[in-house]
């Protein structure tokens, strides 16, 4: 007889299996076993929202093995992940063996353990201290998938009706839509204002190389620059410009200063400390990644699943910064041996997380072993695992190692000039830093960079090179891309760790928002329903109804709130304001107009958003049922028959069966070039 270990994939039950001897036999269950059923509702609103829970229908073979395998086991361990989504594939589990197994078999004591990476000796701490399954996290789990259901499955008729046929919302997502729709049109509404900045290139007197371009800051000791904000949907934003704002102006201080002096007005030195930053979160991680590789927060989560499942790093879905002693003190004598004393501070760094609520993953995410990052290392999980795996590991590696290390010490230099027109007095500024001491940048020595100034003195006078004005627009707020829309869903307490990947790919996936130049806009579509979910639903799709909800959903999983109380208030005035909507205005989706006529009936054409992306169609739909693809151009010229005397290839947006985007040349399939990022073939060119 032995024990039954049960997890969630084949990777993870293949890294633990090299930690337990013959006593265990580790089974997975690929995932959820049970989840609401697709054709109906599956939730009882007049019987305290019970859920009708069914085994999913490509997952009875594998129960069947799993309850093979239970009849000769001991004990059952269920070892799935440490959050609640795992507590909630524990408990489904246990009930399935459980309510199948025989009367010899009823005694059997199922055990949960919980690990927050798979190491040996995580594993064999697990085993010493097994639990029972925590019901305030499976009441938790349940409270949101059953929340998220009603959200879906009664808005989306709705949706159908007042919209278009085969439309769908959801509970998050709807939100995360409506942070898109509102910055895509506050930047329509953001009026651009002209100014100017002057510039001065100094240098000291016959010293080749230490010219320096110097900013004006003040005329007559009054500063020159203006800062206005916005009230925006998701906060505030600022902008700021100078006083200059016309081209004559810019001019006659450019004359004024000309034949004038430049004289060393002040020169301050100060030493300053830069601190590391928290070792990752969920939410950083996935910043970090899109920031410096492009990752999608989908993509990241894919590559840190596969990195935790190996036994690489910790646990990938938490919000906690917070760092086993254990993981401390191993990260404190790897900085001490690599690089000396100086290198570690004299206490570990403890850092505080920005979320309140208490999660279930109590570690920030971090390598799991901390022997030098060397490239043989890096290199036998490319050969594992690939290149992106291996950059993301190693970009975890060093934000986790830099965290526990020394300060940086910064010395930075500002220097002022003085020069008087015959109208006015100018004030200009430079600055630069070095650095003193390396600190948590010795691992990352490319964060910073060393921007010298030569050595002024004050009084001296310096030689103008050249003034000149340089025209600017204030900048409209920027559109999301997936490290901005990831940052507000965290800030604005929208969504949890495990979620913020699977609402901005849910988006695209319905074709709600696109990504154009790696920032989100939302599509004709997308718009459509965002306004008529804000028209008619607006109570529950905004941000502080949605974080509240989600306040909530920790409070069950703390064993503070009854989820059954929550969803009675939830849902009595939801259900009240689906009755109400059912006479509302129908929402008309706009359409771009091509400047083409219709080949059948002569009509424009315009530009749709289907189910599978942008199509070209008559703008007489349903009555002329004209349709073709839309074959969206870019600036950029095929890198192989680009330069053809005739037909020159065209970089042109296609799309794979799936739905995923890439570029090929317009003369295919007489050119076969394609590639899945438009920076590589700009390289190319």
């Amino acid at each position: 007889m032995k024990n039954l270990v049960i997890v969630e994939s084949p990777t993870k039950a293949r890294t633990i299996s090299k930690y337990l001897g013959d006593d265990y036999v580790i089974k997975y269950s690929m995932g959820h076993i049970m989840d609401l059923p697709k054709s109906t509702l599956g939730v009882d609103v007049e019987h305290d929202f019970k859920p009708d829970l069914i085994v999913i229908a490509d997952k009875k073979k594998l129960i069947s093995e799993l309850k093979s395998a239970a009849k000769n086991a001991d004990s059952i361990i269920l070892a799935t992940d440490p959050d609640r989504e795992g507590e909630a594939i524990a408990s489904n589990i246990k009930d399935v063996l459980s309510s199948n197994l025989k009367l010899k078999i009823k005694n059997l004591k199922f055990q949960r353990i919980v690990f927050h990476e798979i190491t040996q000796d995580a594993i064999k701490e697990a085993v010493k201290h097994p639990r029972n399954v925590d019901t305030h996290l499976v009441d938790a789990q349940i409270a949101r998938r059953v929340l998220d259901r009603l959200v879906g499955y009664k808005l989306s008729p709705l949706l159908w009706q007042k919209v278009r046929r085969g439309l769908s919302a959801g509970r998050v997502q709807s939100v995360a839509l409506r942070l898109i729709v509102e910055r895509e049109r506050e930047i329509e509404k953001f009026s651009k204002e002209s100014y100017w900045s002057i510039h001065a290139e100094l240098s000291k007197d016959k010293i080749k190389g230490s010219e320096v371009v110097f900013d004006l800051v003040e005329i007559d000791e009054k500063k020159i620059e203006q800062s206005k904000s916005f009230e925006l949907y998701d906060g505030t934003y600022k902008t700021s410009k100078t006083i200059i704002d016309t081209e004559e102006k810019s001019e006659d201080i450019i004359t004024d200063l000309k034949n004038s002096n430049y004289v060393v007005l002040d020169i301050s030195q100060k030493q300053a400390k830069r601190s590391p930053y928290a070792p990752f979160t969920t939410s950083t991680l996935q910043q970090d990644a899109s920031r410096r590789y492009g990752y999608s927060g989908k993509r990241t989560m894919s590559l840190a699943q596969k990195l935790y499942e190996e036994g690489f790093i910790s646990y990938h879905r938490t919000d906690s910064t917070t760092l086993s002693p254990v993981a401390v003190n191993q990260m404190r004598a790897y900085v001490k041996k690599a690089y000396g004393d100086k290198y570690i501070p004299p206490q570990s760094r403890v850092y505080t997380a920005k979320q309140k609520s208490a999660q279930e993953a109590h570690e920030a995410i971090r390598p799991t072993k901390f022997e030098e990052l060397t490239s043989s290392y890096v290199a036998s999980i490319e050969s594992s695992l690939g290149k992106d795996c291996a950059r993301l590991y190693e970009l975890i590696w060093k934000r986790a190692v830099a965290s526990q290390m020394s300060d940086a010490l910064i010395e930075s230099t500002t220097v002022f000039v003085n020069s008087k027109g015959k109208k006015h007095s100018y004030t200009f500024k430079a600055s630069g830093s070095v650095l003193i001491f390396d600190g948590f940048l010795k691992i990352n020595p490319q964060a910073l960079q060393d921007n010298k100034l030569p050595k002024f003195q004050v009084n001296e006078v310096l030689v103008a090179k050249s003034v000149y004005g340089e025209h600017h627009e204030t900048p409209p707020p920027p559109r999301y891309n997936d490290a901005s829309i990831i940052a507000t869903l965290e800030e604005k307490g929208i969504g949890r760790p495990s979620t913020y990947a699977s609402i901005i790919s849910t988006l695209v996936d319905r074709s709600y928002v696109e990504r154009v130049e790696k920032r989100f806009e939302a599509t004709p579509v997308g718009a459509a329903v965002n306004d008529f979910l804000v028209t008619n639903f607006s109570s529950i799709d905004d941000i502080p109804f949605t974080a509240q909800m989600e306040d909530k959903l920790d409070g069950i999983a703390s064993g503070d709130t009854r989820w059954i109380d929550m969803m009675k208030e939830f849902y009595k005035p939801f259900s009240q304001k689906l009755l109400d909507v059912k006479d509302a205005d129908r929402i008309k989706i706009e359409t771009e107009k091509t400047g083409e006529k219709c080949p059948d009936c002569g009509s424009d054409l315009v530009i749709r958003t289907g189910k599978f992306g942008k199509f070209v169609s008559c703008s007489t739909f349903p009555t002329c049922k004209f349709t073709k693809p839309l074959i969206e151009e870019t600036k950029l010229s095929c890198p192989k028959d680009g330069n053809l005397p005739s037909n020159p290839g065209k970089i042109i947006i296609k799309k794979t069966r799936k739905g995923r985007k890439f570029y090929g040349c317009s003369n295919y399939p007489n050119c076969t070039f394609a590639s899945w990022k438009l920076e590589d073939i700009k390289k190319e060119e």
